[in-house]
């Protein structure tokens, strides 16, 4: 894989386990539980992000990003029967994701797509994808807290934990790596 792909790849993933760690702290009725002042859930999250990917990626050296298929409304609709039932739904977005960046090669990165008619060069479509998956985690992680309230256990360094972290990591020898490979 391309080298700029590698990076935005690494990213997206970190993105897509962020929201599982959170989900996994989760029971099943707390990713469809609504919190107070916000109208979405995790669930409605998490099928709205699959819902984007599927339909930017399917097909994007072709055809528009939204697709006409898309029912992007109907994708903050919580309807998902049970935990199996999102995951399956969530993991199919992403392999589509996934798939699309595996079979991009360095030069088409500067070729044009198109979503909602805006042209995007193929990097610019894949750091939008990025930006907009960040955002989404974003507030899935901080439901997720929310819900778990003094339960919650920290996706990054823990409060009052960042001196002995940075020991630690000072004590080691430099080295390359993509920091959240650790993950």
């Amino acid at each position: 894989m391309e080298k700029r792909l590698q990076g935005i790849h690494r990213l997206l993933m970190y993105n897509k386990r962020l929201t599982e760690k959170s989900l996994n702290q989760l029971d099943d009725s707390q990713v469809h539980e609504h919190v107070q002042g916000y109208d979405l859930s995790i669930a409605a999250l998490m099928k709205h992000i699959s819902g984007c990917l599927t339909s930017l990626w399917t097909n994007f050296r072709s055809e528009d990003g939204e697709k006409p298929w898309r029912n992007r409304e109907d994708e903050f609709i919580d309807d998902f029967k049970s935990r199996e039932e999102l995951m399956e739904f969530w993991e199919r977005g992403w392999a589509v994701l996934f798939e699309a960046i595996e079979s991009i090669t360095a030069e088409e990165l500067d070729n044009i797509i198109y979503i909602r008619n805006e042209g995007h060069t193929i990097q610019q479509a894949l750091e939008r994808s990025l930006s907009h998956m960040a955002y989404h985690t974003g507030q899935i992680v901080l439901l997720a807290k929310l819900l778990k309230g003094d339960e919650w256990s920290s996706l990054s360094i823990p409060k009052g934990k960042t001196e002995e972290y940075n020991k630690k990591k000072f004590e080691s020898e430099k080295s390359i790596g993509f920091y959240k490979d650790r993950f």
